[in-house]
């Protein structure tokens, strides 16, 4: 069964879509406090409209928009999120400074943004079908995973209503063997992907992959670009989107190219 093509979802309505990666770097929020509402507000007030995060649950079961599994790496605290409450989480700082933001909090402090969603852990499935749900968010997110039986039973889960990345199955069909491009039916409306593959530095990304996603009715998103000689060839390739940290030199480049479609 094929999926239904990007042009179908609210999520996609822009010509090119920049994408802030954890909320991405600006004079506001610097690097030290990513993924944080601080670092969000500003990728939002600096124009961007599709903002990037991750989602794993605490031990009791609390959606929590966070990157790694453990808190040691950019808070004040320690400790496998997995394993810990959220009671003990939310005490945590990220930078030393930021509390750590359920996704709950996101999605109220911004209304009008639209989320790219990476589940990390099968435990956050059934957490973020249901934050989606009570906030009505089905047009303001897209969601993958790096996990082929997380996104599958995410996709299952809400029936196609999300808009939903390609499985890394599909990108690996798409990528690496052409000759199955045609007849591989897609059940993701995007590509979100590096240009090579990460264990063994082989091409993913060619004119031909891109072509042939659009064909599939699928967009093309390409992580985490932050040169402009890169944003630049990447728009030239045809791809539909770029995450990025580095906001601005995005940004300029998607205005001088008459691409830009934030809400500011």
């Amino acid at each position: 069964m094929r999926g239904r093509p990007a042009d179908q979802y609210a999520y996609f309505d822009a010509p090119f879509i920049a994408l802030a990666h954890r909320g991405g770097i600006t004079d506001e929020a610097p690097i030290e406090v990513e993924n944080s509402l601080r670092g969000f507000k500003a990728a939002w007030d600096f124009g961007f409209r599709h903002l990037e995060t991750d989602v794993h649950t605490t031990a009791d079961g609390v959606l929590v928009a966070f990157h790694d599994e453990v808190l040691d790496r950019v808070t004040d605290a320690a400790g496998r999120l997995a394993a810990l409450p959220w009671a003990e989480v939310e005490r945590a700082r990220i930078g030393g400074s930021e509390p750590i933001p359920r996704l709950d909090d996101l999605l109220e402090a911004l209304p009008q943004a639209r989320f790219n969603i990476d589940i990390k852990a099968p435990g956050a499935i059934e957490p973020l079908a249901s934050t989606i749900e009570r906030h009505a968010a089905h047009d303001r997110v897209c969601v993958g995973s790096f996990h082929l039986a997380s996104i599958t039973a995410f996709r299952k889960r809400t029936g196609g209503r999300v808009a939903a990345s390609a499985s890394p199955l599909e990108v690996g069909v798409f990528g690496l063997a052409p000759g199955l491009r045609r007849v591989w039916p897609l059940l993701g409306q995007a590509f979100q992907m590096p240009e090579l593959e990460p264990r063994t530095g082989r091409r993913l990304l060619t004119r031909g992959m891109v072509d042939a996603a659009h064909r599939h009715g699928a967009v093309v998103h390409v992580w985490t670009i932050n040169e402009r000689p890169d944003m630049e060839r990447l728009i030239d390739l045809g791809v539909d989107g770029i995450v990025t940290d580095n906001l601005a030199t995005l940004k300029a480049v998607l205005v001088e190219r008459d691409l830009w479609e934030g809400h500011a």
